[in-house]
């Protein structure tokens, strides 16, 4: 495996905490948690990495989600009076399912760093 940047772990730890922080209001932190994860994909070259395809694809999976979910919100929501069914929110789970994938490939990634950097404490 090629030696990493070094400005890559740090860009992988603030990706990973504001997709941490981006939980507590999962609508406005949507966005943060949104923009952390193109950080840890832009820190995680996919011909060098054993989980590249998997963090860019959560990354794709998070956009769409958010897109989904503000566009949404901008034309009322679903539910209740605003005749839209509420079936329309599995437009929305992309968001999710990218964020656990998300996280599991930001954690993988900073590991693959760690290793890559010749630490001795790899767990």
């Amino acid at each position: 495996m090629p030696i990493a940047p070094r400005w890559f772990r740090p860009l992988v730890i603030a990706g990973l905490t504001a997709m941490m922080l981006g939980v507590v209001d999962p609508m406005e932190g949507s966005l943060v948690i949104a923009v952390g994860s193109v950080l840890v994909a832009l820190a995680t070259p996919r011909r060098e990495s054993t989980v590249g395809g998997r963090v860019w694809l959560a990354s794709l999976l998070i956009v769409a989600g958010v897109a989904a979910l503000w566009i949404m919100s901008d034309f009322g929501g679903v539910g209740g009076t605003t005749g839209r069914s509420i079936w329309w929110l599995l437009l929305v789970a992309p968001y999710p399912v990218g964020w656990i994938l998300g996280l599991i490939g930001a954690t993988q990634r900073l590991r693959e760093l760690k290793r890559a950097r010749g630490d001795a404490t790899v767990g």
